[in-house]
């Protein structure tokens, strides 16, 4: 195995441009790992940790590593140092319209007044000094960041909080701000419908479920997962909750989290029974008994949030009705499960959405179904090697574990689709569940590797008598960049059960492996 590096000094890219060079070189034949970051201390360690060199370098140098086959190492560096120095296009200006390049979030500002919302996507070591520069320059923040520290991330908030600002993160990877989608989100009509989302999974779940019900989102608003813990006390959320309360173009609002510390679900709860508009809150897991009160209506599921929030914006009761599975589909599971022999028994449960891991989960739970996880709830356990499934197993993909020095699977499912073939491979594999998530930041081909990929699986299974079921939920919309339509179409030509949603695909793999439990018994 051969290592290659180059060193780039002064060069900044954001983590949005470095994690789609690195999905590039990922994608060189021979390579066996890449990572394209820059050189703060904290990522400096991960790449040696990681065996792809020590690095003596400055902050603001972008360090390119790599190692496979020799050839291919060459070829990886080569690529990435065209894609790196390659001029961004852009609109020919007058002389007279000609301004300075903005360096700094405060000439930003100095150049035009009005701008008041910033997007931080640095290493997370200097994240929050540049959100706080931003924030005393008057402008809300959207922190993309990860690796922000809780004290910092308290006392940003706090800032915020004290001036009628908002923080949005860190770690906030999706928000529609004015029908702009950003980070990794989706193409969603506008329309009467708010969403405050500790989750961005989550969060474009439900704004994607609006969008195909025929509504429409006003804003989705980011807080970052820790917000709803005690210690940052839920600032984000409860001004979200406000601001949107106070719009004019919003008519119902949606707060989206898995559960909160009990006494900053009670204060959210609070305030949302006191809001001025209804309030329909998907707290994954919790007791809905627990939410429910005058105005607040609760969710037992992501999609379920979404139709709750449709109904009463066309001033219709809302419904928390569990999900139906229709004769056809039923039919159609029992066959599956009963062409299977009793070597397989087991539901591998593969994404790239923390919050599809988590809810299915949870829906596996409700059928009496255990497993492992690397971020085991609803009573499941610590996988002993994520690398490798054990029993029941889901897991969470875009989970840091397997993202160190690496893209997101959302943004390069080659990690993701190696682990599905893996897992249908097993013998004692019974359904492969999976999610494919579209919008913004996400592969323009989600699916153009995968589908020969089940294919060979499927094959491979029946020569074997065995027959496998892959499960599936696309999450995006038909105004996406990618073609939905189209990646519905292949999966299902691919023989792929494709749900309208990630809690019903849930459901459907629950049922096929309730019936393998059952004939094993």
């Amino acid at each position: 195995m051969t290592t290659r590096s180059r060193n780039y000094p002064n060069l900044y890219k954001d983590s949005v441009a470095l994690m789609t060079v690195s999905a590039k070189i990922m994608a060189v034949p021979g390579i066996a790992a890449a990572s394209v970051v820059m050189g703060s201390a904290t990522n400096v360690a991960n790449l040696a940790e990681a065996g792809l060199g020590n690095f003596e370098v400055r902050p603001n140098d972008l360090i390119v590593a790599v190692s496979g086959v020799e050839e291919a190492c060459d070829a990886a560096i080569e690529l990435a140092d065209g894609l790196l120095s390659a001029k961004v296009r852009t609109v020919p200006q007058k002389d007279s319209d000609a301004r300075s390049p903005i360096t700094s979030i405060q000439m930003a500002v100095a150049q035009d007044p009005s701008n008041n919302f910033a997007l931080i996507s640095v290493p997370g070591d200097y994240a929050a000094a540049e959100a706080m520069k931003a924030l005393r320059l008057g402008m809300n923040v959207m922190i993309f960041s990860d690796n922000v520290t809780s004290e910092s991330e308290l006392l940003l908030k706090k800032y915020a909080d004290g001036h009628d600002l908002m923080v949005m993160g860190p770690d906030c990877g999706t928000a529609i701000v004015n029908g702009v989608p950003l980070g990794f989100a989706n193409v969603v009509k506008r329309g009467p419908i708010g969403v405050v989302g500790a989750s961005g999974t989550g969060t474009q779940e439900v704004t994607c479920r609006i969008h195909q019900l025929g509504s429409g989102v006003s804003q989705a608003l980011g807080t970052g997962g820790h917000d709803l813990s005690g210690h940052i006390g839920g600032i984000s959320m409860l001004h979200g909750l406000h601001a949107l309360e106070s719009d004019t173009n919003t008519h119902v609002i949606v707060l989206i989290s898995k559960p909160p510390a009990p006494e900053i679900a009670e204060r959210v709860l609070s305030a949302a029974a006191a809001c001025a508009k209804p309030v329909v809150v998907i707290f994954l897991g919790a007791d809905p008994a627990g939410i429910n009160r005058k105005g607040v209506y609760a969710a037992g599921y992501l999609a379920q949030a979404a139709d709750m929030a449709v109904a009463l914006s066309i001033g219709s009761k809302p419904s928390a009705e569990p999900i139906a599975v229709s004769a056809e589909v039923r039919s159609r599971l029992t066959s599956l499960a009963q062409a299977m022999p009793p070597s397989q028994r087991y539901v591998r449960g593969i994404y790239s959405g923390g919050t599809f891991c988590f809810e299915a989960q949870l829906v596996h739970a409700a059928s009496d179904i255990d497993g492992f996880s690397n971020t085991p709830t609803a009573g499941n356990r610590m996988l002993a090697n994520i690398w490798k499934s054990q029993e029941n197993t889901i897991i969470d993909m875009g989970d840091d574990e397997f993202t160190q020095g690496r893209p997101h699977p959302m943004i390069d499912p080659t990690l993701r689709n190696a682990r599905i073939r893996d897992d249908a491979a097993d013998p004692a594999t019974a359904v492969v569940l999976f999610d494919v998530v579209l919008g913004y930041g996400s592969s323009n081909n989600p699916v153009e590797e995968l589908i020969p990929l089940i294919n060979t699986a499927n094959a491979d299974a029946k020569s074997k008598g065995r027959a496998i079921a892959f499960v599936a939920h696309v999450c995006g919309t038909d105004l996406d960049p990618q073609d939905r339509g189209k990646v519905i179409a292949d999966l299902e030509t691919a023989g792929v059960l494709v749900a309208t949603s990630n809690a019903e695909a849930a459901t459907w793999s629950s049922r096929i492996v309730a019936e393998r439990k059952r004939a094993k018994s």
